[in-house]
C-alpha cells in the first residue's frame, strides 16, 4: 500500500497508532528520539495514539504526548490516564483526579487545529479475573481485565467542524464489544462530521455490526512483522468525507503498524 502525499490546506490527515509505550520490537527499548521521528513521519493532522506512557521508567520518565506534539506540531492535544502508576507497583484504574505529572498510561489525542471541546468517557472492565485463551497455549490463562478510556475533541478543522473520538478497547473480544456500544451511546450526537479511531481490538466486520460507521482506511495492522489482522481502525458516519488515499504504515517501533488517511 503506498503511502499517501503529504496533506495539503484542501484535505486533513487522520492517523491513528498503538505505540506500545514507544517501545521497538528489534532491541526492546523505548528510544524517545525514535518516536518522536516516527510521529513526525506520519505528518498527521490528526492523530491518536493508544499505550500511551506519561512518568514511566520503562520510557525514561518522558511524557510521549508532549513529545509526539513537539514532533508533530500540535496545537491542542491531551493524554487520558486509563491506568495510574507503575506496572509491577501500583497499578489503579485512573479517575482524572491525578497529578498532571503522575506515572500514568492511556491514550492521547493530537491536533494542528484548535480543539474547542474535550469528552473523556471512562470504559469498564471485566470486574473479576476472566479465562482467556492465547496463542500458543492449549490451556486457558486466568486475567484481569484493564480499565479503558477513550477522548472525544471538538476540532476546528479548516473542512470545518470535527467531532473526533479516539479510544482502545479490551482485548476480551466479548467484553469490547459492550464496551464499543457505551462509547457510541455516551457520544453526543450533532451535524459535525463524526470519526472514531483507535486500537478496538476487532476486526472490520465486528466494527461494522455494532456502529453502523464506513471505513476511512482500510488494512491489516497487527502484528507489525507479519501483519493479518485489522485492530486498529478509522471509520466515519458521515457520507460528505471523502477519503483521498490510505495507508498501513510500518513504523521502526510498537507491535501495531499505524493506519492513515486523507479525507476532504
Amino acid at each position: 500500500m503506498t503511502r499517501p502525499e503529504p496533506g495539503n490546506v484542501a484535505g486533513v490527515r487522520v492517523a491513528t497508532f498503538n505505540i506500545l509505550h514507544g517501545r521497538s520490537p528489534a532491541d526492546d527499548q523505548v528510544d524517545v528520539d525514535r518516536f518522536a521521528e516516527a510521529v513526525q513521519s506520519l505528518d498527521a493532522d490528526l492523530l491518536g495514539l493508544q499505550e500511551v506512557d506519561r512518568n514511566q521508567p520503562r520510557s525514561q520518565h518522558s511524557d510521549l504526548t508532549a513529545t509526539a506534539a513537539k514532533a508533530m506540531g500540535a496545537v491542542d492535544h491531551r493524554f487520558v490516564a486509563a491506568l495510574s502508576g507503575t506496572p509491577g507497583a501500583t497499578w489503579l484504574a485512573a479517575t482524572g483526579d491525578e497529578q498532571p505529572d503522575s506515572a500514568a498510561y492511556g491514550i492521547a489525542f493530537l491536533s494542528r487545529f484548535p480543539v474547542v471541546g474535550w469528552q473523556v468517557v471512562r470504559l469498564p472492565p471485566v470486574p473479576t479475573k476472566v479465562p482467556q485463551m492465547f496463542r500458543g497455549q492449549r490451556r486457558p490463562e486466568w486475567v484481569r481485565d484493564e480499565p479503558r478510556v477513550a477522548v472525544v475533541a471538538e476540532v476546528d478543522a479548516p473542512t470545518g467542524r470535527l467531532r473526533v473520538v479516539t479510544t482502545h478497547l479490551s482485548f476480551l473480544r466479548w467484553w469490547n464489544g459492550r464496551q464499543l456500544k457505551l462509547l457510541m451511546r455516551s457520544v453526543p450526537t450533532g451535524p459535525e462530521p463524526l470519526i472514531l479511531m483507535g486500537d478496538l481490538n476487532m476486526g472490520a466486520r465486528t466494527v461494522d455490526k455494532l456502529t453502523g460507521m464506513r471505513p476511512l482506511a482500510s488494512g491489516v495492522t497487527f502484528p507489525a512483522h507479519a501483519p493479518h489482522e485489522q485492530l486498529d481502525h478509522i471509520l466515519t458516519s458521515d457520507h460528505q468525507l471523502v477519503k483521498m488515499a490510505d495507508a498501513v504504515v510500518e513504523l521502526p517501533l510498537s507491535d501495531h503498524r499505524a493506519l492513515v488517511v486523507d479525507v476532504e
